[in-house]
């Protein structure tokens, strides 16, 4: 009696730390799902200290709950984070064929308008914390959405972290600083990525793993590319350089 006890306080912690909402846009007629996971338990957040908040989407096809190393890390870090479900079963299927640029568009879009109204509707429902300056991690066709909104300029978003996107131009503005994390799987268009001049202009940077899958980058992936992953990323939200974060992916492989 006495481990069961326990163990259902256990639970009980654990549940008040994480939370599924459909949340309902009138203006669409659509209800869109996310999960919420809040920092860890010894991180005090309030309406005087607000905590930083971090909104995650996912890659076409991968659960939109399938970047929990991510989100772990984020909320060790003080982030909430907001993983988004940007696929619902009476959305048009994402394109496969043509100049997937210009037909994936409709997608791109929906996304991003998705996240700017998560971004106006959640501080009601959580004003412990800063939807006034979020960071936007994506995978994917999650990073083509991230990007797509990052690039109108939005002064809300003060960073952004791509996990291999391939088609959408990352932000080009000091007022956003870009870590895009690459794997070697597939080709990405030149014209997506920041050049080595612009990375230093920008203080963003664009960072590869050697021999690492395009699914690697999800919590399918490998133990040691998601053990890079997390270190870069903490790297970047802890304010160091572009130069500093490519050594620390080159001292991972030693």
């Amino acid at each position: 009696m006495r481990y069961m006890i326990g163990f259902l306080l256990l639970c009980l912690t654990c549940s008040s730390f994480s939370k599924t909402l459909d949340i309902y846009d009138t203006d669409r007629d659509r209800y869109i799902p996310i999960s919420v996971d809040f920092p860890s338990k010894n991180i005090d957040c309030s309406t005087s200290q607000k905590c930083n908040v971090a909104f995650i989407s996912a890659g076409n096809k991968v659960p939109y709950q399938k970047y929990q190393f991510i989100t772990q890390l984020l909320n060790s870090m003080s982030y909430m984070t907001v993983a988004i479900d940007h696929e619902l079963p009476n959305d048009p299927p994402l394109s496969t064929i043509g100049d997937l640029f210009k037909t994936r568009i409709e997608n791109w879009q929906r996304g991003a308008t998705t996240l700017d109204f998560l971004q106006r509707k959640l501080p009601n429902r959580f004003p412990e914390y800063n939807f006034h300056n979020i960071i936007l991690v994506g995978h994917s066709n999650g990073g083509d959405i991230s990007a797509w909104l990052a690039n109108k300029g939005k002064p809300y978003i003060s960073k952004i972290v791509t996990l291999d996107n391939r088609r959408v131009t990352l932000p080009k503005t000091a007022q956003i600083q870009v870590l895009s994390i690459r794997a070697t799987e597939y080709p990405t268009a030149e014209s997506v990525l920041l050049t080595e001049e612009e990375q230093d202009i920008y203080h963003s940077c664009i960072i590869e793993i050697e021999s690492s899958k395009h699914m690697d980058l999800s919590d399918y992936g490998s133990i040691s590319v998601k053990q890079r992953v997390e270190s870069l990323i903490k790297g970047f939200l802890s304010g160091q350089d572009c130069n500093t974060l490519k050594s620390r992916n080159i001292a991972t492989l030693e």
